[in-house]
C-alpha cells in the first residue's frame, strides 16, 4: 500500500507539475518572441542613424554610386570640414538663441497661467480651458501667411519674431500640462505655507515649484523641440535676415540646384545638429520620465 501510495503521491505530483511546466515554456517562448521583435524594430529604427553617421565620414561619390557601401571606405572627414567651413557655430549660435529664448518665455508664461486656471476661479475659466485644447487643433502652418504680415507690418522679420511666433503654438500644450502638474500637489501645502507667513510668491517659489520641477522640465521638451526643428517658419521669416538661419536652414542651403549636393556635408551637419539634443537628452533624462509620471496622478 505504502508502493501505491508513492506512486499514486508521484503522480500527483506529475499532474500538478506538468501544467506549469508548459506555461513557463510557453512564457519562454513569447518572451523570446517579443525579443526578437524589438531588436528587429530596433535595428530598424537605428538604420537611418547608422546611415546619417556613415555617410558622414563617406566622400560624396561614395554616397551617390550603386549599388551603395555599407560602410565608409576610404575614410574621410571632408564633410565635416566643409559644413564647418559653412559657419556653422554662427548658425548653431543662432539655434540656441532662438530655442532657449521660446522655452524660458513660454515657462514663465505657462507657469502663471497653470496656477491660475489651476488654483482659482474666475468667470471664464471652463471656456479658456476649452480654448486650450481646441487651439492646438488648428493646422500651425496655415498661420503662415498672417504671422508673415504681422510680423512684416512691425519689422520683426528677424530672430525676435521667430520667438514670438514659436511661443505661440507651444503655450497652449505647456499651459495645460503644467496645470496636471499643479493640481497634483495639495492646497493644503501651500496654505500650511501661508499659514506660517508666507507671503503667495515665496510660498509657491519654496513649496509649489520644487514639486512641479520634473513637470516643468517635461513641459519645456516640448517647447524645445518644436523651436529647434521648426523649418517652415524659420526659412520664410529668415530669408531677408542676412546670414542669421537657425540650423534647419542652414542644412536646407546645402541642397543647391544649381551645383552638384554635397551628401556628405548634408549628413556631416545633421550629425553635429543632432548633437546638442542628443546631449540635452542625456543631461535630463531622468527628470523627464519623473515629469512625465507625476503628472498624471491627478487630473
Amino acid at each position: 500500500m505504502s508502493g501505491a501510495t508513492a506512486v499514486s503521491g508521484s503522480s500527483t505530483v506529475v499532474v500538478t507539475e506538468a501544467p506549469r511546466r508548459v506555461l513557463r515554456r510557453g512564457r519562454r517562448r513569447h518572451t523570446a518572441l517579443f525579443s526578437a521583435l524589438a531588436v528587429i524594430a530596433a535595428l530598424i529604427w537605428l538604420f537611418p542613424v547608422y546611415w546619417m553617421v556613415s555617410g558622414s565620414f563617406k566622400l560624396n561619390s561614395d554616397l551617390i554610386t550603386s549599388p551603395p557601401t555599407w560602410w565608409p571606405a576610404p575614410f574621410s572627414a571632408k564633410g565635416y570640414q566643409e559644413a564647418f567651413a559653412a559657419d556653422f557655430w554662427e548658425h548653431l549660435f543662432d539655434s540656441l538663441k532662438v530655442t532657449c529664448a521660446t522655452v524660458a518665455i513660454a515657462m514663465v508664461l505657462s507657469v502663471g497661467a497653470a496656477m491660475a486656471v489651476a488654483r482659482y476661479r474666475f468667470r471664464g475659466r471652463a471656456t479658456l480651458l476649452v480654448m486650450l485644447i481646441g487651439v492646438q487643433m488648428i493646422p500651425f502652418g496655415g498661420l503662415l501667411i498672417p504671422m508673415y504680415v504681422y510680423l512684416n507690418q512691425f519689422n520683426l522679420l528677424s530672430i525676435p519674431g521667430l520667438v514670438l511666433v514659436y511661443i505661440a503654438p507651444v503655450l497652449p500644450f505647456t499651459i495645460w500640462m503644467l496645470r496636471g502638474f499643479v493640481v497634483s500637489v495639495p492646497k493644503e501645502v501651500e496654505e500650511a505655507a501661508l499659514t506660517d507667513g508666507c507671503s503667495r510668491v515665496k510660498a509657491f517659489m519654496t513649496v509649489v515649484f520644487p514639486l512641479i520641477a520634473p513637470g516643468l522640465v517635461a513641459t519645456a521638451i516640448f517647447g524645445f523641440i518644436s523651436a529647434w526643428n521648426e523649418l517652415v517658419y524659420a526659412t520664410t521669416i529668415l530669408a531677408s535676415n542676412g546670414n542669421n538661419w537657425t540650423l534647419p536652414v542652414w542644412l536646407e542651403e546645402f541642397i543647391t540646384p544649381t551645383a552638384q549636393v554635397q551628401w556628405n556635408a548634408i549628413f556631416a551637419g545633421s550629425v553635429l545638429y543632432t548633437l546638442p539634443v542628443l546631449i540635452f537628452f542625456l543631461i535630463i533624462q531622468r527628470r523627464m520620465m519623473a515629469g512625465l509620471t507625476a503628472g498624471a496622478v491627478k487630473g
